[in-house]
């Protein structure tokens, strides 16, 4: 037994060796220097709105842990609070409460295409999305990045070959790594034209685009056709994520979803934090007025180092090689300012990159600190 395990562990030795070799062996790191790498866009983890909320649950009552899974007795009047109020917020039928929205996307794919059906998916979206879609029935194909042409070549060619299953289009509304922004008005045509679902991730631009930071889709929720998943890690500032549609979406993953079914429910704690998250988007635009400023000053100051053109959070500096990338950002993290580098598989062979993120917990001589050290980094 114990000689089959030392060559299981030789196995995976040799692994990381081989992506220790190729410069890309993760390690886990603390926090240190300006914030431009977290996901935190309104600064709302450390609000004293959040905190406040947070307290006054524990003085309610509200527990820390929800002690079972959402179908036994891990079921709280806070989930069903917010997923009532979550669908209200964001204009849709139903809203379901999960741990992460790496967990949301997974069960959603594994689940709700069915056998017979095919999913044509933006080649740079979610790893989550893999992962459902490695655990589901539906054929899946991949179109080139923010191409509507190549999504509808897709569908065409697939229909060509006799198929008659239903199709799911599937994209990010603010891609993680480049910043850049899905073609929604024409993928929501294209969606209604071959009787399609679009499914929209969120992620990225919950909190921070659209009205009351309902997003870039908020004009989409609420139809048929459209399921839309909205994290609460990010711009909320707590955990978990939340799908949002029509009630039958709700209905079908309470029954047949997996990864909902059989795992504990997330913390009733956090379910209230998310409820105040939500309050404060409504209450707060000043929030996202001032994020809109940094963003301008800091895509001004680091134009001359990246090609990304918009006006999102989201800043890459491509630098092409994974050492490059690394030295740079170690150099600028030595110099105060907390970015960090982004190698393949994360990204595409080739692109390498430093992925600048602005949030509320920077500010404007931070940001032109931060240009001036990326200008030494990568001189």
């Amino acid at each position: 037994m114990a000689d089959g395990l030392n060559l299981q562990h030789t196995a995976h030795r040799a692994l990381l060796d081989t992506i220790t070799a190729q410069g890309r062996y993760r390690r886990l790191s603390g926090r240190s220097g300006v914030d431009f790498s977290s996901n935190d866009y309104l600064g709302l983890s450390i609000a004293p709105r959040m905190q406040a909320a947070i307290t006054d649950a524990l003085a309610r009552g509200v527990p820390v842990g929800a002690g079972g899974s959402r179908l036994l007795r891990g079921n709280h009047a806070e989930h069903d609070a917010l997923e009532s109020e979550a669908a209200t917020f964001f204009g849709a039928q139903s809203a379901l409460y999960f741990s992460t929205g790496f967990a949301a996307n997974a069960a959603l794919f594994a689940s709700m295409p069915q056998r017979g059906d095919l999913i044509v998916f933006d080649e740079l979206i979610h790893a989550s999305v893999h992962e459902g879609m490695r655990l589901g029935r539906a054929e899946t194909q991949a179109a080139v990045h923010n191409d509507v042409e190549s999504f509808a070549t897709v569908i065409r060619d697939w229909r060509a070959l006799g198929n008659r299953g239903r199709v799911w289009i599937v994209v990010e509304t603010l891609y993680s790594m480049d910043g850049d922004t899905a073609p929604l008005p024409d993928l929501a045509a294209l969606a209604d034209a071959n009787d399609a679902f679009l499914v929209i991730d969120e992620a990225h631009a919950t909190g921070v685009f659209g009205p009351d930071g309902r997003g870039f889709g908020a004009h989409l929720v609420g139809r048929d056709n459209v399921i839309a998943l909205y994290t609460c890690g990010k711009a909320l500032g707590v955990e978990g994520a939340l799908l949002c549609g029509p009630a039958i979406v709700r209905e079908f993953l309470i029954n047949y979803g997996r990864g909902f079914i059989f795992s504990t429910a997330p913390s009733p704690l956090m379910a209230s934090a998310v409820r105040e998250a939500l309050r404060i988007l409504a209450d707060e635009p000043e929030r996202r007025d001032a994020l809109a400023l940094l963003v301008a000053d800091a895509r001004a100051r680091l134009g001359r180092f990246s090609n990304s053109t918009g006006a999102t959070q989201i800043i890459p500096v491509i630098l092409g090689d994974d050492a490059r990338a690394m030295a740079a950002a170690a150099a600028v993290q030595a110099a105060g300012y907390d970015v960090r580098g982004i190698r393949p598989p994360t990204v595409p062979a080739g692109t390498a990159r430093l992925r600048v993120s602005i949030t509320l917990n920077a500010s404007h001589e931070d940001i032109a600190g931060l240009a001036d050290a990326i200008a030494a980094a990568i001189a």
